[in-house]
Formats: structure tokens, sequence, C-alpha cells
């Protein structure tokens, strides 16, 4: 085989690698009896909004669903006694129940420790700094820290995320942008619907809808297993309704601190507004705070155009090494 050959072999590999970022992957995480994985959609830099919300610098991947209860349970299996100061932020279980529907209850604090578990156990650097022990919320309690300047990964515009990890919660800009925006006009969607779609209830088993309250309980009540409803804009389902979901951004620009105020979007299945499910709405939390109306799902960067050419490389070298 001619070198010539060979190169346009791994041309051609770089770009199946590439053309494969436009469509959903699936990272597993953990062993055993406590591995789960999570879906994810990419969310490119390309387009942005012309102003507001949804103006996001970077390409990243976007979490297709909300987490759910069965990945919790995994993961505090894993991991160990999920707890830290202030104890109140600990102390709740899933107040919905069943494997598929998403795990809620749980505060931003506790969110902030699984996606620390999910960069540990893939061997990369953690979002979220806490200081003291993990599992300890008494002689060295582990409590949440900001990072500062001289930290690795420090970066003053989100002193909260780690910029080296992989995995983390969205700030609400990037929240935002893989609900409502379209890629095309110079503002976002009201709602996260597809082309020539409307908001509608969804009933949790016809696989279309949208869980919220409207003129009615759902029957039954609560929030559904996660994706039972209609694929979203960008391929995410239940980013409106079902249950509101934590944002790593404080909720203002005067809500800095570690305990500090936390955006909420997507409004919940008891969002008697319909109005929350919007893109111009906001909500916001105590991050100490457990509500069976809460919680989240996470995000991941994508692999940088440098790596891809590495492995298309690693390709060529493949083929040259067959050869001998």
């Amino acid at each position: 085989m001619n070198a010539r050959k060979i190169a346009g072999m791994a041309v051609a590999a770089m770009l199946l690698l590439v053309a494969g970022m436009a469509h959903a992957d699936t990272d597993t995480f953990g062993t055993g009896d406590n591995q789960f994985q999570i879906d994810f959609v990419p969310i490119s830099k390309a387009t942005n909004p012309s102003s507001g919300y949804g103006i996001v610098a970077n390409d990243y991947r976007m979490g297709t669903l909300e987490i759910a209860n069965a990945q919790w349970t995994k993961f505090k299996a894993a991991y160990g006694t999920v707890t830290g100061t202030p104890l109140e932020a600990y102390n709740t279980d899933p107040y919905w129940q069943g494997t598929s529907v998403p795990t809620n209850s749980v505060s931003w604090y506790e969110a902030a420790q699984f996606v620390n578990y999910l960069n540990t156990i893939t061997s990369n650097p953690v979002a979220y700094k806490f200081t003291g022990t993990q599992g300890n919320n008494t002689t060295d309690p582990y409590t949440l820290a900001t990072w500062v300047a001289g930290d690795v990964g420090y970066n003053s515009a989100n002193p909260y995320r780690n910029s080296k990890a992989k995995y983390y919660l969205l700030t609400e800009n990037e929240w935002v942008k893989a609900a409502y925006w379209n890629g095309t006009t110079s503002t976002l969607q009201t709602y996260a619907t597809k082309a020539g779609e409307s908001l509608t209830q969804g009933n949790g088993t016809s696989g279309t809808g949208w869980n919220y309250y409207n003129n009615g309980y759902v029957d039954p009540y609560g929030p559904w297993n996660v994706g039972s409803g209609s694929e979203e804009l960008n391929g995410t389902h239940d980013m409106m309704g079902n249950v509101w979901e934590w944002m790593e951004s404080p909720y203002t620009a005067n809500d800095y601190g570690t305990g500090s105020n936390r955006g909420l979007r997507g409004g919940s299945c008891d969002s008697s507004d319909i109005g929350n499910l919007a893109s111009s709405a906001q909500g916001y939390g105590i991050p100490d705070v457990e509500s069976g109306g809460i919680g989240f799902r996470v995000a991941s960067e994508v692999p940088e155009p440098a790596t891809l050419s590495l492995l298309a490389l690693g390709g060529l070298a493949v083929i040259r090494r067959r050869r001998k």
C-alpha cells in the first residue's frame, strides 16, 4: 500500500471521527453492579443568539436525559457516604421513587459530588473543589470551596468549575443554549420544541409531549421516567417539565460565594404556570435545599481537534505496523 493511499485513509478516519461528534454518544462509569451510562448530544459553539442567555464560546456535550434514581443509587454504592457541610444538604432521600424517574431531593452540593465522581472514576480532574475529608461531616467536614489563583485549572471567569474537568454541571448559558437555540434565528426559541411542533401535555407512555401541570394533574401525578416524552430541539428530553434542574451558575452576579443561590431551569411536573417552561423563565434555590421537584443533568467537554487528529494518526500507525 503506497504512502499516499495510507495518508488518505488516515484523513478519512479523522473525518469519520469528526462526523461522529454530530450524533449522540454514551459514556460508561464504574464497574460491575455499580456500572451505569450517560448519553450525550453535542452542542456547537459555531452559532449563538445575538444577545442575552445562551451565548457560549465552547463546544460541549449535553446530557440527553436527567440523571435517574438508578444512576444516583449506583453512584452512592460506589462512592460511599454522600455527606458534608452543611448537614441539611445531605439528609434527604429521593421523594419520588422508581429506578427510571429523575433523581430528586438532591442538593446542589450532592449533584457536585456526583459530577466529581464521574471525573475521578475516569481519571480526570474533579470539577468542584471540596476541602476536608470526603464522607465526613464531623471532625473534618467536607466543604465546598472555590478555585483560586494558583490552583491547577483555575479560571477567573468561573471560579466554581475546574477548567480541566471533563464532566460538570451546566452554566445557565450552556443549559439555555442546549434547550432553546435553533442555530439560525437571532433569538432563542420560546420553548424547546422542534420545528413544526407545539408544547403539549404528555402522558408518559405515548413518547410525546411534556410533563407539566396544565388544566389538571397528570395521572399518575409526579415526574415520569426520563425520556418518556418528546425529543427536543437539540436531541434532549425533559428540559421542560418533569423536575427543575440545578445550574452551576449563581442566580445573579450578586449571588457570589459557595453558599450563594444557584439557578434553576426547566420547570417541573407541577409547574402551574406554563411560562416556567420558557426560555425567559428563571428559578433559583439555596444550594443546600433538597426538594422533590429538583434534580439535575450533567454535561461534558468534547475532544479537541488536535486529539481527533492524533487518533487518526494512531490509525495510520496501526496500518503501518500491520504492513511489516
